[in-house]
C-alpha cells in the first residue's frame, strides 16, 4: 500500500535528465503508452519521460522543460501517434507533438497540491485528465485551453480512464466510484458498484463485458455493461492496480508486490501467475512476440508468460 500512496500523493526532489544516451530504467515508473507501433513512452518520478523504439530493449530520456520536479502518473497519445499528453503531481500537464521526443508544459493549475492520476486522448483535440479529490480538466482545442469539470458531487479520487471498443468511456475511483459516458465525456452516468471501496480501473472487453479491479483483491465481472456484477475469487486479498487484455484475449492483472493473475476465460476466473518480478507494478503493456512490459518500483521489466499455468479457480457470484 505504501507504494500506491506514493503514486497518488508523493512529491519528488529533482528533474529528470534530458541527455540522449541510453539508460537503464531503474527509477520508479508509473505509466506507459505507445506512440504508434514504433515507440513506447514511459513516465514516472522526477518528471522522468523515457522513450524506446526497440520494444523496450533500450531507453532514451525525452527532453522535458528544465526545473520540473513532479512525478508523472499518466500518459496518452492521440491516434496520429505524434500528439501526446502526460500528467502528474503539481497539477501538471505536458504535451508532445513529435511522438514523445520532446515535451512542453501545456497547463499547470494554481493549486500545486492537485495531483493528476490519469489522462485519455479521445482524438488530437479532445483530452480528459482526472485525479485526486475529484480533479478533472478537459480540452477540446489540443491543449490551448483547459477547463475544469465536476464529474461527481463528491471529491473522491478519480483513478483511471478507459475506453471500450465501441467508444464508451469508463472512469474508476475510490469509494465505489464507477462512471460511464456514451457521448465522449459530455455527460457521465454512475454505474452501480459491487462494493464501496476503491477501484483502480475498468477493463472493457467488448460492448457489454467489463472487468473492474481494486483494493484487497477485489475483482468483478459484468456481462451487461455494469448492470450486475459477479465477484471473481482471488487466492490473496492483494491490491490490483492495473489490468491488460492481451492479443490472445487472455487477461493479465498486477499490482501489489508479487501479485500477478491470469485469466483464460474473459475474467470469469483467474489464477496466480509466477513471473520474475517481486516488486509492485503500476502499468502493463504487451510487446511483440508475446512479451510483457511491467512498470513500477523496479523501473521497466520485460518477461514472457509461460503456457503452463494452474487450473483457474471458480468464480464466486455475489448477491447483487
Amino acid at each position: 500500500m505504501r507504494f500506491f500512496r506514493a503514486v497518488l500523493l508523493a512529491t519528488v526532489a529533482f528533474a529528470a535528465t534530458t541527455h540522449a544516451t541510453d539508460i537503464t530504467p531503474r527509477m520508479l515508473l508509473l505509466a506507459v503508452a505507445q506512440a504508434g507501433p514504433a515507440a513506447i513512452i514511459a513516465v514516472g518520478e522526477r518528471a522522468t519521460i523515457l522513450r524506446s523504439t526497440d520494444a523496450a530493449l533500450t531507453w532514451q530520456p525525452a527532453a522535458v522543460p528544465a526545473g520540473l520536479t513532479a512525478a508523472l502518473t499518466g500518459i496518452t497519445f492521440a491516434p496520429d501517434a505524434r500528439h501526446g499528453w502526460a500528467v502528474g503531481h503539481d497539477a501538471l500537464i505536458l504535451a508532445t507533438t513529435d511522438a514523445g521526443r520532446t515535451w512542453q508544459k501545456s497547463w499547470q493549475g494554481e493549486n500545486l497540491t492537485d495531483s493528476f492520476l490519469d489522462v485519455l486522448a479521445l482524438d488530437t483535440r479532445h483530452i480528459l485528465a482526472v485525479g485526486a479529490y475529484g480533479l478533472c480538466v478537459e480540452t477540446t482545442d489540443a491543449g490551448l485551453t483547459w477547463t475544469r469539470r465536476k464529474l461527481t458531487p463528491d471529491d473522491y479520487h478519480l483513478n483511471r480512464l478507459t475506453r471500450g471498443p465501441t467508444g464508451t468511456l469508463y472512469l474508476a475511483g475510490e469509494h465505489g466510484t464507477l462512471l460511464r459516458s456514451s457521448d465522449a465525456g459530455v455527460t457521465w452516468q454512475p454505474i452501480t458498484a459491487p462494493y464501496d471501496g476503491s477501484f483502480y480501473g475498468i477493463l472493457p472487453l467488448d460492448k457489454n463485458t467489463l472487468v473492474a479491479h481494486g483494493l484487497r483483491g477485489r475483482l468483478f465481472r459484468s456481462a451487461d455493461d455494469g448492470a450486475t456484477w459477479q465477484s471473481i475469487a482471488l487466492a490473496d486479498p492483494v491490491l490490483l492496480a492495473t489490468a491488460l487484455k492481451l492479443r490472445s484475449d487472455h487477461l493479465l492483472f498486477a499490482g501489489q508486490s508479487r501479485a500477478f493473475y491470469f485469466s483464460r476465460d474473459g475474467g470469469r476466473s483467474v489464477t496466480p501467475l509466477s513471473v520474475p518480478l517481486t516488486t509492485a507494478v503500476a502499468a502493463l503493456l504487451e510487446l511483440p512476440e508475446g512479451h510483457i512490459l511491467a512498470l513500477g518500483e523496479a523501473g521497466a521489466t520485460t518477461f514472457e508468460i509461460g503456457l503452463a499455468v494452474p487450473t483457474p479457480q471458480p468464480a464466486t457470484p455475489t448477491a447483487r
